[in-house]
Parts: structure tokens; sequence; C-alpha cells
């Protein structure tokens, strides 16, 4: 099958707004089998997308849109695409409940009802977070059709439990089950050459995707219900386990500090954080996730060499002599925090993550981060080595080294004092 997706919306064109929706759509078509083979942006002009969505219907099997599904004058999506199917809109009284239980109390407007006007006989699609309903449905010449809302927090979830799961059920009437194998320290190069015979499979299905400091693979299984399809990933995503081994910090998390704090909860053991160069993303990171106040005591930013030594206790006469960016600081600044937190574990961080800064000994990109856990203390260099990709860049891998520093302590790996990242190991 061969799609289309159409993109709504002039602040698209103009570049006000990014259009991230087309590249979350394609990615989702992959794997079950569906073939993307144009992709375009029209304003929001009746005009122009009548005719993008006429040619998109004698051109493709399914046709996607993302956004024009909202309340204003502007929102006409729905409007053009029913009308160039041959459907004609008629009130969803589900979808219509919806807004109404969501404006409670609050005026109900004209435009905000015509949200709940869809095609006759399509199927809807509900909206968990606002008020503009998707839905999918065979235009009169037998394409299939699915609209989506424009922002991604609506689109995003709806694609992945309503859209997929109709666009399966109308070509095959099957199921698809898909799990996220999670990596760090391994580039996406280096592990799709350990893992090509998985990846020539057709069901399972095996893909590499690069993240920033990251990657992951994705195994995705096609069968008449999703229980045998989970039957047919659950091997793969063993295999897959074993394969990468301690580089592999979690199946179906959606990050590494949610991966850290959910083991942290289950050691019962707390951590603190200083940091200087990162400037509180670690903690900030891991505050971002449910449940990291059982297991985080307290982040502190000391950018000053004054506060390192106030608040953290490293001796003045020890950054005179080796300089705040350094391991010797690094490993005061962890025993600090741990120590002023009565944390399990303590991280300190400190580096230059430039853009200036830098000298030939000590280089922008270069980090020192050390872990305490009040017995011993690991420190771990990261050098930014031909790879300059900024410092914002920079920051955050420092972050995920601290927090995969963390992960291999609890679970008592080796490599705590190994840097991930490195070109040859990352494979780019």
């Amino acid at each position: 099958m061969n799609a289309e997706i159409i993109s709504v919306g002039t602040e698209l064109l103009l570049g006000h707004t990014v259009n991230t929706d087309a590249s979350f759509v394609a990615r989702e078509l992959a794997p079950v089998g569906i073939n993307l083979l144009f992709a375009c942006t029209v304003g929001d002009n009746p005009g122009r997308l009548k005719d993008a969505v006429e040619t998109a219907l004698k051109r493709s099997d399914i046709v996607i849109t993302t956004g024009g599904l909202g309340p204003t004058g502007d929102d006409l999506t729905k409007e053009t695409v029913a009308a160039c199917a041959g459907k004609k809109l008629v009130m969803d009284k589900a979808s219509m409940d919806h807004i109404e239980e969501y404006f409670k109390g609050r005026l109900l407007s004209p435009t905000q009802k015509k949200q709940a006007m869809l095609p006759e006989g399509c199927t809807v699609f509900p909206n968990s977070v606002g008020t503009a309903p998707g839905c999918g449905f065979r235009s009169e010449n037998g394409k299939l059709v699915v609209m989506l809302p424009g922002p991604p927090s609506e689109l995003i979830p709806m694609l992945k439990n309503h859209a997929i799961p109709f666009l399966l059920k109308a070509i095959n009437g099957g199921a698809i089950v898909s799990r996220i194998v999670r990596v760090f320290g391994l580039g996406e190069g280096y592990v799709a050459e350990q893992i090509a015979d998985l990846c020539e499979k057709s069901n399972p299905t095996c893909a590499t995707y690069a993240k920033d400091a990251e990657m992951f693979v994705r195994v995705t299984a096609r069968a008449e219900n999703e229980e045998k399809a989970a039957e047919l990933c659950e091997p793969v995503v063993e295999d897959l386990k074993q394969r990468l081994g301690e580089f592999c910090y979690g199946v179906d998390v959606d990050s590494l500090e949610e991966a850290v704090v959910h083991l942290l909860a289950e050691k019962h053991l707390t951590l603190a954080t200083a940091e200087s160069c990162t400037g509180g993303l670690v903690a900030k990171r891991i505050t971002d996730i449910p449940g990291s106040s059982e297991v985080f005591h307290m982040g502190a930013v000391t950018y000053a060499n004054e506060i390192k030594t106030k608040l953290l206790g490293v001796p003045e006469d020890v950054l005179a002599k080796y300089g705040a960016v350094s391991p010797q600081v690094a490993r005061l600044m962890a025993q600090g925090v741990r120590n002023v937190s009565g944390s399990d574990l303590g991280i300190g961080i400190t580096g230059i993550a430039g853009p200036g800064g830098g000298t030939p000994e000590k280089p922008v990109g270069l980090v020192y981060l050390a872990l305490s856990d009040g017995k011993d203390v690991w420190v771990r260099e990261m050098r930014n080595i031909g790879c300059n990709k900024g410092r914002g860049y920079i920051r955050f891998l420092a972050a995920s080294n601290a927090l995969d520093m963390v992960r291999r302590r609890v679970l008592n790996l080796g490599g705590i004092e190994n840097a991930a990242y490195s070109r040859e190991k990352s494979g780019k």
C-alpha cells in the first residue's frame, strides 16, 4: 500500500511552526508495511488543498492529512477532504458530548461545536488531549483517508492508538505490536552491523534509529491479533538484549532518565547531583520523571569556584592547582554533594561546553563526571573529539553519561569510568 501525507497550515509554509507531524507519521507507517511515496504542505486555502487532495486520491492508496481540524475559520480540512472524497459531514454525538464536557462551565461557541462534524460512516478517533477528533474512512473511489489534528501532543497518541490500528484493520484485518530496545554507548552504525541478520527479516522487522546521544532498535511484528504479534516480538527482543548486553538500558522505556529513576526506586537508593557545565540538566531530566521525589534528594548548580568551595567543600588549593575542569574537582564535587544531601549516591560534573573557553590542554567538549557511593568514587572523562555539535549537545551528552554511570553502579556493571560515544564506538 502506498501512502501520501498532506500537512495543512499556513504557519508551516511560513516557517513559524516546524512540521514535525510528517516525520511522526512517516516513522509509524514503515513498520506496518505502508510505503510513503509523497508528502506535501498546503496553506489554509481551500482551493489549493482541494487540488492536493484530488491529486493524492488519484495516485495513492492512503491519504493522511494533519492539521486544520480545529474551531477557527481557517480550519477547513474536514470540509475540503470530505467533499473531495464524496462524503457529507454529520454530527457525531460522542464527539459532541466530549466537547461539551471539555467546555463545561465555559462558553461553548458554534465554532467549537463544528469540530464534532465528521464524514458520514467514518471511524472516529477520540482526542484524549484536546477537542478536535480525528477520523478514518474510505472515499468514493475506495481510497483510505485518515485525518489527524495538527498539534503533536494530540496527533501522536491518536496516530499510535487509533489511526495505525484502523489502517491495519482496513488493509488486512491484522494487528501490530512494536517493542523499543533502548541503547546508550553504541551508535546506530555499529549496532546495525551487529544485528544485520535480524534487520533482514520481514516479520518481525528490526530497524535502527539514531537519537541525540543514543539510539534504539524497533522490533515490529504483524499477526492476526495483538497477542500473537507480541509473541513474535519476544524472542527477537531477548536476542537483542543478549547481543547488546550492558549497553541496552531498557525495553519500552521512554528515556535513560526513566530507566535510572525506576532502578533507583527498585533498589531503594537515593541520588544528589552537583553540576557545573550542565547547569542542572541532570537534575532536570531526573525530575521530569513521575516518582523521582522518592529517589532524588537535591541538585546543586555550582558554577562558580567559590560556590564549589562553600557548598561542596572543594578546597581552594585543589581548584588553584588543578583547575575547575579536572578529575580531582569532579571527584570532590560528587563526594561533597553526597555528604551534604545524605544521599546514597552523588554525581559531580565539571567541564567546558563551549563554544569558547577551551585551550589545547582542555579543549571544548572536555567534561569530567564523577560518581560517589560513599566507599568508592569513579571518574569518567568525556571528550568531544572530531565532532563539534555545539554547546547543547555537549551538555546533553554529559548528562546522559552521568545517568549511565548511575545505571551501571546500581546494576553492578563494569565500565562506570568508560565514556560513551567516541566516534569509533558510535560507528559514525
